[in-house]
């Protein structure tokens, strides 16, 4: 365990416990994002987590990010310990066997049929450790006709919904900017183990949690299924905006673009207050909620014509003392130099051999009595860790 420093623009406290998941053990075989991030949720939590990685060549998200040297690495491989471990020998999966046998939960994201491949069946990993709980995740689930195929998080999201709302309705669908049909698989697979968790202490015995890329993307998609099957709608790409939710939008400053939220009507009226124009909310055209979504786009225009006349920070002073949600669209820099973000430890710097210390997200979500932690970096090395994990867990 280590203390973190903070500086003036990220912070940190000291870390005061174990985490709400002290004691227990994960064997995590997957790489890339969808089982890893799983691994880094349940590390975050408290659990310690072993992570198989091939002798020599390690997970390729050791390579994977912007800049001379990749940082995402030292994210998604926080609070795990690397054991160099052939999956391919007769050796290598003896050894899998054995951790696996003295683990609470075992993350796989591999094509499915591969655990079998590499003799390692869940039924037996299962009847070694009844209390064993496999978190399986996969671009279409262990089932179905599409099972066999080949998943990636980019044909997740697509076949979940995702992009085809995304983006310019004149272009084609955009991507999030971010590999969210990985992390959502993950996310939802962590959630599966905890809720497995709860299970076993009730009757004694793991299950399998099968999460998919598709069907975690599907669960966020909001009632885009019922809105076409009862009223035959079907959603479609609308840029920044959403259709008949006015004021909502991105809105230009002179020296910037700001997000302002007002489409209630309580809201709109302070809203047109603080532009100086009160007549707005009680105009025909704007006064409800359904008439400002019938007149939208002129809304939106005299908004951002008003909006350009500003500066940020003299929007969001005026947004502030109206009471009118909105905020400014952060980048990273934003984020480290945020007053918020200090105060509530959203960013510390973990110590690191290389790079001497890495800027990263903290743990979330927080827990009063039982706070996540960032307790060891990433290994840096593949395998550093073999030793001391066969030791502790084998007693080899």
């Amino acid at each position: 365990m280590f203390d973190l420093t903070g500086t003036t623009s990220t912070s940190s406290a000291p870390i005061t416990g174990k985490g709400a998941l002290d004691g227990i053990r994960v064997v995590e075989m997957g790489q890339l994002i969808a089982g890893p991030f799983c691994g880094q949720l349940l590390g975050d939590m408290g659990a310690e987590v072993a992570k198989l990685e091939s002798p020599g060549v390690g997970d390729p998200m050791r390579h994977w990010g912007q800049g001379e040297i990749p940082t995402w690495w030292r994210v998604i491989a926080r609070n795990k310990y690397s054991v160099a471990v052939d999956l391919r020998s007769e050796e290598g999966q003896q050894t899998a066997r054995d951790l696996i046998a003295k683990a609470d939960i075992l993350i796989e994201n591999f094509r499915p049929g591969t655990l079998e491949k590499w003799n390692l069946n869940p039924v037996d990993l299962m009847a070694a450790n009844p209390g064993l709980i496999i978190v399986r995740v996969s671009g279409y689930g262990q089932t179905g006709p599409y099972a066999s195929r080949a998943g990636f998080g980019g044909i997740g999201e697509a076949m979940g919904g995702w992009r085809a709302i995304v983006g310019e309705p004149d272009r084609a669908p955009s991507r999030m900017g971010v590999s969210i049909g990985d992390t959502l698989a993950a996310t939802y697979g962590c959630m599966g183990a905890l809720a497995a968790l709860e299970a076993r202490r009730k009757t004694g015995r793991g299950q399998i949690v099968d999460s998919t890329l598709y069907e975690s993307v599907l669960q966020v998609m909001e009632s885009l299924v019922p809105e076409y099957a009862i009223n035959g709608h079907k959603r479609t790409r609308t840029g920044s905006v959403l259709p008949k939710i006015a004021p909502s939008n991105v809105y230009p400053c002179s020296d910037g673009e700001y997000l302002i939220g007002a489409n209630q009507d309580a809201v709109f009226a302070r809203l047109a207050q603080a532009m100086g124009q009160p007549e707005l909310a009680t105009d025909a055209r704007y006064a409800t909620h359904l008439a400002r979504g019938e007149h939208q786009t002129e809304l939106d225009q005299i908004v951002g014509d008003w909006t350009s006349t500003l500066k940020v920070q003299e929007l969001e002073d005026l947004m502030i003392e109206y009471a009118v949600p909105a905020g400014r669209v952060y980048d990273a820099e934003d984020m480290m130099n945020d007053p918020h973000f200090v105060a509530r430890e959203a960013i510390v710097r973990v110590p690191d051999a290389v790079l001497g210390e890495v800027p990263m997200q903290n743990t979330f979500p927080r827990l009063s009595d039982t706070p996540g932690s960032i307790r060891r970096p990433a290994p840096l090395e593949v395998g550093q860790d073999t030793s001391e994990i066969l030791e502790r867990w084998l007693a080899r």
